[in-house]
């Protein structure tokens, strides 16, 4: 059996991902019910796409995106700035042992999928897949 040169190693655990979506799921409803003590925070609507977890699940990674894609930059610094009163909300709602050590990204999936629509819309791509 070759290794799967798409992957360094294997994917993340059944239990990474359970701890992830449980993670993600409070995350969004924190961000959404306006939770944290930031009025700057509290304003931005957030989508909280995915969350993963390192395997030893000290570290979430939670990949973001403001509603419109605008102000990515500000949203991430507010995150950061909030990060230690999320991290001891997500701890205290999932009754984790330890809290994970939260880590903001942009999700960039959303532009991935735009990419993707202009590029099947164009007329040679078009007339390729009607063929």
């Amino acid at each position: 059996m070759g290794k799967n040169k798409f992957h360094d190693g294997p994917g993340p655990s059944q239990r990474q991902l359970r701890v992830g979506e449980l993670i993600r799921r409070t995350l969004a409803d924190v961000l959404a019910r306006g939770d944290v003590h930031d009025p700057d925070l509290n304003r931005m609507s957030i989508t909280v796409g995915e969350v993963r977890t390192s395997p030893d699940l000290k570290i979430a990674t939670a990949y973001v995106l403001p509603l419109g894609g605008r102000g990515s930059d500000e949203v991430l610094k507010l995150l950061a700035r909030n990060k230690s009163e999320l991290r001891r909300i997500i701890g205290k709602k999932l009754a984790l042992k330890y809290a994970p050590d939260l880590r903001f990204q942009l999700d960039e999936t959303f532009d991935r999928m735009d990419d993707t629509r202009r590029m099947l819309s164009q007329d040679v791509v078009r007339r390729d897949v009607d063929e």
